[in-house]
């Protein structure tokens, strides 16, 4: 009997049929472990109302970055007659933004008649005349820019004085209530181990459920005694900051960091569709890579991770393909930022070894400083693997030492199969340039000149950004897109390695919670918000929220009874 095969199959069974319960062909709260999900609990106000003084109040970081702070926010105006049409206003601007490109003139039409009208029911009249005019001249257009001034112009609105009226209400105060509970620690014990989907440099990466709430996630363990004997400390440190920075669509997102006895964990969004050097090489084995559709679909998106990573200064100096991720949609996002380096404010080159053997920049090979450019040409090398099924410097197993590879970086030109279309080569060339100056990339704070290439002419960047553009490939939900556990592979010793003071104040740092914005995606994703936030009668204050009614409490009984 194979006995590792059947471990592989009992381990993907298992973790098939958690996907199914989370993904909807079951009941997702059946999922969820009674025990834990009834710690989630919202605080008497009288437990948290001390974090007004302590929290960020910013206008833009409740109610605009913080989901929940949003969705308080937006009860808040939906409940006061004076705000419930800007409110709406807000919510279909976001709307417009999402919709398709045919029904995008009807739904500009209706706002244009609906708040933009003298005498309109909805009507805003804090809407500048010369923003409403250009909307009216623009609407037939249904351009993406159409009605960002009159976003701004609504944002500034709110900002004011609604949201001064909203720091004093009882809205408020369960903001205050959430934020509290997301401060509160949910280690190891949370989070149900499903199999092995890989191996990182200090440990694997596993499937995980959240308890309380049935969320899947992967789980990235870092072996404390292997980051030690290894130097991990400064990398995983850096990751975990980056990862909690950054909050894009096209890069997965960090929801936990806590410890256990033995590892540092990051909890993150799981990406159930296995990384991309799987899909190319393994799915289909005697046809492998991508077709150009597909090859240029996951590039854009890449793209629009880098530019977001870019954009706060990070240089990620590790791109290739088994770094991109599938998800169950059939969207990717850039993983594994433990090469990764952040600029500081006044810096705007660095210098360091970094990144993996055939995916370097010849800049950076040369040890010269370099910037953000040594993410496009790893984005080139990426990219012309998606099409060939092998690397512009090194064939896929063949056996030649590195520096015969970087040779061939910094003098051998690259060679291109017939099968490059005109568009893909041209942006190959353009990606691949070994001159800095001349290479596309980031430019002016921006990506535009790589959108305009030819190569995307079929992609429509607003629904990419959106999320609704359909993806060439979804991956079939039965289907573990990962290597046999056995395969996954064996760790080096890490006999002999003691652990300090130091080291633990080290760990004690890493492990520090819930992030943010993940966390309260989750709680609204999988029905917690909805279950927990109830309000009195008629919209009334509800008694948790009453600093009196904490005097109110029937005192407990100390009569132990057993039934």
């Amino acid at each position: 009997m194979d006995i590792g095969g059947l471990t592989t199959v009992v381990a993907n069974s298992a973790y098939i049929s958690a996907r199914g319960s989370v993904d909807g062909t079951a009941n997702a709260a059946s999922s969820r472990d009674k025990k834990y999900h009834s710690h989630l609990k919202l605080p008497h106000i009288t437990v948290c109302e001390g974090l007004r003084e302590t929290l960020d109040l910013g206008f833009h970081t409740v109610c605009v970055e913080q989901p929940i702070g949003k969705r308080l926010f937006q009860e808040f105006l939906d409940s006061n007659n004076e705000y419930k049409a800007p409110c709406r206003l807000w919510k279909d601007i976001e709307e417009y933004n999402m919709a398709e490109d045919e029904d995008r003139v009807q739904k500009a039409s209706k706002m244009l008649s609906r708040y933009m009208e003298p005498g309109a029911k909805y009507f805003c009249p804090f809407l500048p005349e010369n923003g409403i005019t250009k909307v009216k001249e623009k609407h037939q257009e249904a351009g993406d820019d159409l009605l960002n001034e009159t976003m701004d112009s609504v944002m500034d609105f709110f900002k004011e004085v609604p949201y001064t009226f909203f720091l004093e209400s009882m809205y408020l105060k369960r903001f205050l209530q959430w934020k509290w509970l997301e401060m509160q620690p949910m280690g190891e014990d949370w989070f149900l181990d499903f199999r092995v989907l890989g191996k990182g440099g200090f440990g694997e990466v596993s499937a995980c459920q959240m308890k309380a709430t049935g969320k899947l996630y992967a789980c990235k363990k870092l072996n404390k005694k292997r980051l030690k004997k290894r130097k991990g400390y400064e990398g995983a440190m850096v990751e975990k900051r980056i990862l909690a920075r950054v909050h894009s669509r096209f890069i997965v997102s960090l929801a936990y960091a806590f410890q256990s006895k033995t590892e540092l964990c990051l909890v993150m969004t799981i990406m159930n569709g296995g990384d991309l050097r799987y899909h190319i090489y393994n799915v289909d084995e005697n046809n492998p890579g991508f077709d150009e559709p597909r090859s240029c679909y996951y590039t854009a998106q890449i793209i629009q991770g880098l530019e977001h990573l870019h954009q706060k200064r990070i240089i990620y100096r590790d791109l290739k393909p088994e770094n991109v991720l599938l998800d169950n949609q059939g969207n990717v996002r850039i993983s594994d930022l433990g090469l990764a380096v952040e600029l500081a404010e006044d810096q705007l080159k660095i210098k360091g070894y970094a990144g993996t053997p055939g995916f370097m920049a010849p800049e950076l090979l040369k040890g010269e400083e370099y910037d953000y450019s040594v993410d496009y040409f790893t984005l080139g090398v990426t990219l012309y693997e998606f099409l060939a099924a092998k690397g512009p410097f090194r064939t896929r197993g063949e056996k030649v030492e590195n520096k015969v590879v970087k040779k061939r970086i910094l003098n051998d030109p690259v060679m291109y199969p017939e099968k490059f279309s005109e568009n893909a080569r041209s942006i190959c060339e353009g990606l691949l340039c070994k001159e800095v100056d001349k290479r596309l990339g980031f430019k002016n704070g921006s990506c535009d000149e790589l959108r305009t290439h030819p190569f995307f002419s079929e992609i429509n960047w607003r629904k990419l950004n959106a999320g609704i553009l359909p993806p060439p490939f979804v991956p079939d939900s039965k289907t573990v897109y990962a290597k046999n556990i056995d395969d996954v592979g064996a760790f080096s010793t890490v006999k002999g390695v003691q652990l300090e003071d130091k080291d633990k104040d080290f760990f004690s740092e890493f492990a520090s919670g819930n992030i943010s914005i993940p966390w309260q995606e989750e709680m609204i994703e999988m029905g917690i918000y909805g279950e927990l936030t109830v309000w009195g009668p008629n919209g009334t204050l509800p008694n948790d929220l009453r600093r009196e009614s904490i005097l109110e409490q029937p005192p407990k009984s100390s009569t132990c009874t057993v039934s």
